[in-house]
């Protein structure tokens, strides 16, 4: 046999070899591999133990033959996320508004101080009403749902639940040229898209990873739920009676959330057959045993490596965007706050989209943390010069509706263009961090600011061609 020094060859001209005749082989040649060594391995067992009672089925496997299930799988999985989100969307809301409030006093009895020490006006407001109230509104609101959401998705992860999610998902992504774990990545995302980035890890494939990187955007992270839950409650819902407002509003949000996995799936397609071309490569998932959660694992991977990493993250980001908004909404110029020119030059172009300028100027400041985008809008719409906290239902329709001329074509498109649009700057970092590639940081906002524009037009423009609106 010839050696690799007989033929004076290096390990690199070997690598290029395989390299080259890689194409050749059937696409299957991977999957008849790993078919082959568990074969060889379950004839050897079969040689070796001997069993004093052969039980067809044990109860990991006959949970499986459940919830693996062509008919069953997909259905228990849509009402397993189901359950999380109403779990994560109810339990949030009061620790949200008790965090709110504790900040937004201490806000108040330090503005008041500075106030009291004769502090010029505008040094107060913009530390206190502007960086502070920033930090405040996103850590009341980012903290508790990823607080819940981590923890149950690391239940899931930690029972074995999650492998049988990618085993049931896996025969879509293959279709869409992409990889079966992406769909871990994918659930992930549903707690912070940062966070759903980082987990792409799991992946090999350096393409397919890429994939799951540029596309984990399209499922809405917690940071949008809240503009997702309030137009749902305000304009779906509102249509429908009280005993069935809530289950219209919860299975509204959950239909944005089955467009944004279309659209996950859609777009890894064209990634796949475009810039990323190349075939879906096989992966070997084996189902572990079902087991009981470990309490301790979950409390450090859901609060330690994930909830606090990706606050931390949106606090560094949330503070300057909360300068920039108090100081839009407080230097005037000509009568009217840089917030309200900005927005009044945008409005041609958001009414182009379905939506207006104080939309386009809300998600534009918001690129730092999707969660200030309805407090700012509320501020500009209100003229308050500083964020400004929900008022109640009707008081919000009648701002809305009656004050500004929002529509259900405004209400569908800004829920098309929240799930849809550009990363905020927290994921946009973690991408550059991850890819080591401004080129995929540029192109993640591309592809997805590019495909919301798109959407929202073609749908504005359809409805006004149907006369809708």
């Amino acid at each position: 046999m010839a050696t690799l020094s007989d033929q004076n060859l290096t390990p690199q001209d070997v690598l290029a070899r395989a390299q080259a005749l890689r194409p050749r082989l059937g696409a299957a040649f991977r999957d008849e591999i790993v078919k082959s060594l568990y074969g060889e391995a379950e004839r050897i067992a079969r040689r070796a133990v001997h069993r004093l009672e052969d039980k067809k089925w044990d109860l990991d496997q006959r949970i499986d033959r459940i919830v693996t299930s062509p008919v069953w799988g997909l259905p228990i999985m849509l009402l397993l996320l189901a359950g999380v989100f109403w779990i994560t969307i109810v339990g949030s809301n009061i620790p949200s508004q008790m965090l709110a409030n504790a900040f937004f006093w201490l806000e108040g009895v330090l503005a008041g101080l500075f106030t009291n020490w004769g502090v010029p006006w505008w040094i107060t407001g913009f530390l206190w009403h502007g960086v502070y109230r920033g930090l405040a509104w996103v850590v009341s609101v980012m903290l508790p749902p990823m607080a819940i959401f981590f923890p149950l998705f690391t239940i899931l992860e930690d029972l074995g639940y999650l492998p049988r999610v990618a085993f049931n998902l896996d025969f879509l992504f293959k279709r869409a040229g992409a990889h079966g774990k992406q769909a871990l990545t994918m659930a992930m995302g549903f707690g912070c898209n940062a966070a759903g980035v980082v987990a792409t890890r799991v992946i090999d494939s350096p393409r397919e990873r890429l994939i799951a990187i540029l596309t984990n955007n399209f499922v809405p992270c917690n940071g949008r739920f809240p503009t997702l839950i309030m137009l749902a409650t305000v304009f779906v819902a509102a249509a429908f009676p009280p005993v069935v407002a809530s289950f219209v509003a919860a299975g509204s949000v959950l239909a944005v959330v089955l467009i944004g996995v279309f659209f996950t799936l859609l777009v890894s397609w064209a990634l796949s057959r475009t810039f990323l071309k190349g075939e879906a490569s096989a992966f070997t998932l084996e189902l572990p045993p079902y087991r009981r959660p470990n309490v301790g694992r979950i409390l450090y991977t859901s609060f330690i490596d994930r909830t606090i990493f990706v606050l931390l993250r949106a606090m560094q980001t949330a503070a300057p965007a909360g300068a920039v908004i108090w100081m839009l909404g407080n230097i005037y110029v000509g009568g009217a706050s840089l917030a309200n020119h900005i927005a009044n030059f945008l409005d041609p172009f958001g009414l182009l989209l379905g939506l207006d300028g104080v939309i386009l100027l809300a998600y534009i400041i918001a690129i730092p943390a999707n969660e200030i985008v309805v407090p700012t809008m509320l501020m500009v719409y209100m003229g308050t010069g500083m964020m400004t906290d929900l008022p109640g239902l009707d008081m919000l329709r009648t701002l809305l509706v009656g004050q500004h001329d929002w529509t259900l074509l405004t209400a569908i498109n800004l829920m098309l263009f929240s799930l849809l649009h550009n990363p905020c700057a927290t994921t946009i970092l973690t991408i550059y961090k991850e890819t080591r590639s401004a080129k995929w940081a540029a192109a993640s906002v591309i592809i997805t600011l590019g495909l919301a524009f798109l959407v929202t037009f073609t749908t504005a423009s359809f409805a006004r061609l149907l006369g809708w609106v």
